[in-house]
């Protein structure tokens, strides 16, 4: 009789059952360790889609800044124009007719 080696029908079918068990809890692991790569690699995804939005966030609030400075500018130059011509200047023209 070798060690290691199953002499009876009783102990080759427990053999049996704790290598069926090992495939199952193997097989497990498996699923597992397949479920953890896929969320990990749908974690990565959406990181570098929070960062691309970030960026892009952080370029819209920029051309924002722009937009808003140019239009202050625009703006004075406009109030500039009607302060100097005479189509826009207030007259008071109902007082002068009475």
């Amino acid at each position: 009789h070798l060690s290691g080696i199953p002499s009876s029908k009783a102990e080759r079918a427990r053999s049996t059952m704790m290598n069926a068990d090992m495939d199952a809890v193997e097989a497990e692991n498996q699923v597992e360790l397949e479920e953890k790569t896929r969320l990990i690699n749908q974690v990565l995804e959406l990181q570098h889609t929070l960062e691309d939005l970030s960026a892009r966030v952080d370029a819209v609030k920029e051309e924002n800044l722009k937009l808003k400075s140019e239009n202050q500018v625009l703006g004075q130059y406009i109030e500039n124009l009607m302060s100097a011509s005479s189509v826009f200047q207030t007259t008071d023209t109902k007082s002068k007719r009475k």
